[in-house]
């Protein structure tokens, strides 16, 4: 008599999230995540934090054919004595020019707590959506919990959009969100004008 197989435990990462179809965001992967995030077929893995992956986390993505981008370690620039620095504003820059492109999709975007730059980028790119800022914040602190930051929902709110080069090819539920909010800009100024 055979032996059913084993179930497999499916442990997803503790801040992961679909921020939109083919974006999704996490901390830092760990070996018991792999079952979990397999399925997805993540063709790039965005690293926002300098810290390198372990060693383990790098050999699945190459096993796996999955794109590593580590922007935080580009990005970086050591501080003395080593101590926290603000997330940067070419990290986010780059960071949602890399995601907005569909030839990365999908991509899982993370860092070292799923939260600092992680939720940072999301806020950027929600704030480039045409979220109200208050959604915005709720968004990050939900995720952030007692981790949130007031200095990262100030970036937020002041980081600059013009900053951002879309790519030729960005997805189409940011050119249907674009298209709606341009009507319903230009309803607002037509029923303004009555």
């Amino acid at each position: 008599m055979s032996r059913p197989a084993p179930a497999v435990l499916l442990t997803p990462p503790e801040q992961f999230g679909i921020v939109e179809p083919g974006i999704y965001r996490s901390d830092m992967l760990q070996p018991s995540h792999f079952s979990f995030i397999k399925p997805f077929n993540f063709k790039t893995m965005v690293m926002l934090s300098p810290e390198m992956p372990n060693r383990v986390t790098s050999n699945y993505l190459e096993e796996g054919d999955t794109k590593l981008v580590h922007l935080g370690m580009a990005t970086w620039k050591p501080t003395q004595p080593s101590t926290w620095r603000p997330v940067s504003e070419e990290l986010i820059k780059e960071g949602l020019e890399l995601i907005l492109n569909v030839e990365t999709h999908p991509v899982l975007i993370m860092c070292t707590s799923g939260v600092h730059e992680t939720g940072t980028l999301v806020g950027c790119l929600r704030k480039l959506e045409g979220w109200n800022f208050s959604s915005i914040v709720t968004e990050y602190r939900a995720y952030g919990g007692s981790r949130a930051r007031y200095v990262n929902e100030q970036f937020i709110e002041l980081f600059d959009l013009d900053l951002i080069t879309l790519p030729p090819n960005i997805p189409t539920w940011l050119i249907e969100q674009r298209k709606m909010l341009k009507e319903e800009l230009a309803e607002a100024a037509y029923t303004e004008k009555q």
